[in-house]
């Protein structure tokens, strides 16, 4: 169905110009170093659940994960147990207390500078930071794919001047309005995005005959389970892939645990926590935040795995048959342009902007201040130059744009699960560390962080078939595509690495506790 032009430019327009609005409100509000860091640290705990959902839940969460449910089926619900129970409950309350509190307490600002005073240490700050700046991109291209896949495949217009436009509205009101900006437009875009996808699961359900017809349907779809998927142990999009399976440990381990877990050591999510004025907020803030993430997901891969019975009863072909050129990323957009009534192409085509808006601004704004304030800050220096960490967006915003242009189809999901991936095995037990430690060991943080990142990318680069294929490290040296046979070039790297990086924080841990005990028995020794 072709969306009705008239109607899509005035909801676009009127959309546009309240994002901009608050885009300037944000730039008005933002007087100092604290307000385009950290929002100010007074944020409403509302506008902090949305904007920490709106950041969390993106393109790649509705069209990219939403395909791969299309493909793989239920079995991805798991992963909206997880974000909910880990990236909403333990985030908040576990960790968003003590790091409200101690980034206050250090006035950190950035996820990086937060680790560096933590640890009293310019490498933890460093090395942070440089994670960040070279993996994050990865991410943000994605979701720049995600959103201008959605735009050119409803308005017909060249992928070239979608992907283009869309990343020049964000990066315009980061650069000018910070956080504040940022957040602002957050809770807007997260407003529009749980309308969409609530009015999307009605709509889907009404298409189907309702929810017990559709659910039915769907459970006896499992004899039309395409051949190389059979193979692979997946059962039915009703249920989950045989136990072990190489599709069994794609869906857990990379979708579910590399996802799922990843969001504790999100550095644009982590830095939320710091805008609030107190643990309180927080609290609230939970309240707003489960039902948000439940909505999002729940809906993104509930209607994802239903998309196979729409297209089997109108075309006679699963989901995976129907998408674009085989593109999972395509199968959400093709079914809400065949299903859907004009009106609610325009809601939708909203909801993925707003989702791509939001995700796009938090990690431009993540990028830029940790290149411009984290990265290249002078040593010794505490303050925040505004036109180098504005100039370092920019840069960060056209590496991601480039990178969108040469990275390959049924990318979105994977891209974002690696990002994740990489972000718990590097920080995930440092941060940990940090925030709950009373005196935390430097030298734990430093094998930690560095075990973590080099053995997730050894694994990602030389065994994770997925990755190791397409990067080609493992050819070039070995003359196979991984240097491990099945099942291990199926485990995610986030398996291996993070309880190595574990390992390595309690191995310094040990040693530094070591040392302290022999320089207090020195002096009796000497005495």
């Amino acid at each position: 169905m072709a969306v009705d032009t008239g109607l899509f430019v005035a909801v676009t327009l009127v959309y546009l110009a309240v994002t901009i609005a608050l885009g300037y409100l944000g730039y008005r509000q933002t007087k100092g170093d604290d307000d385009y860091m950290v929002a100010g640290r007074k944020v409403n705990p509302v506008v902090l659940a949305l904007s920490y959902g709106a950041t969390f839940i993106s393109t790649s969460a509705i069209v990219g994960f939403g395909g791969v449910a299309a493909q793989l089926g239920m079995g991805m619900i798991w992963l909206t147990v997880l974000n909910i129970g880990l990236g909403i409950f333990i985030a908040f309350v576990i960790f968003g207390k003590r790091t409200r509190s101690i980034g206050s307490k250090l006035h950190a600002v950035t996820f990086p500078d937060l680790m560096g005073k933590c640890y009293q240490s310019s490498f933890m700050r460093y090395a942070a930071g440089i994670v960040i700046v070279i993996a994050m991109p990865l991410y943000t291209a994605a979701i720049l794919i995600g959103g201008a896949q959605f735009i050119t495949s409803t308005l017909q217009i060249p992928y070239t001047t979608a992907l283009i436009a869309f990343a020049a509205v964000v990066t315009l009101y980061v650069v000018l309005g910070g956080l504040i900006a940022v957040m602002y437009t957050d809770a807007l875009q997260g407003g529009i995005m749980l309308v969409g996808m609530t009015v999307l699961l009605a709509l889907t359900y009404v298409q189907l005959g309702g929810i017990i017809e559709a659910h039915t349907a769907l459970a006896a779809m499992s004899d039309l389970v395409p051949g190389t998927l059979a193979a692979g142990g997946m059962t039915g999009w009703a249920s989950m892939p045989a136990f072990g399976s190489p599709i069994w440990l794609t869906l857990v381990t990379t979708l579910v645990l590399g996802v799922g877990i990843g969001v504790l050591a999100q550095p644009q999510l982590v830095v939320r926590f710091m805008t609030v004025k107190d643990s309180r907020s927080l609290n609230r803030a939970v309240l707003v935040g489960g039902p948000f993430i439940l909505m999002m997901t729940g809906v993104a891969f509930t209607v994802g795995a239903l998309t196979n019975v729409y297209f089997y009863r109108t075309g006679g072909e699963i989901a995976l048959a129907a998408a674009t050129d085989g593109n999972i990323d395509t199968i959400i957009p093709n079914f809400i342009n065949a299903s859907m009534p004009d009106l609610f192409v325009v809601i939708f085509m909203l909801t993925l902007l707003a989702a791509a808006m939001s995700t796009l601004s938090s990690l431009l704004h993540a990028m830029g201040t940790s290149l411009g304030f984290d990265v290249l800050r002078r040593t010794g220096s505490q303050g925040a130059s505004m036109k180098r960490i504005q100039a370092a967006t920019v840069v960060m915003i056209v590496v991601s744009v480039v990178l969108a242009f040469v990275m390959p189809g049924s990318i979105i999901a994977r891209a974002t699960a690696m990002f994740m991936g990489l972000c718990a095995s590097a920080f995930l037990p440092a941060y940990a560390h940090a925030v709950y430690s009373s005196r935390p060991s430097l030298l734990a943080a430093k094998l930690s962080l560095v075990a973590g990142a080099a053995a997730w990318f050894v694994w990602t680069a030389f065994v994770h078939v997925k990755e190791s294929a397409a990067l080609g490290l493992s050819n070039l040296l070995f003359g196979v595509p991984a240097v491990l046979s099945a099942p291990w070039q199926d485990v995610d790297p986030l398996v291996i690495a993070l309880p190595l990086s574990m390992g390595a924080l309690l191995v310094g841990c040990a040693l530094d506790r070591h040392r302290v005990h022999a320089d207090q028995d020195e002096p009796a020794r000497a005495a």
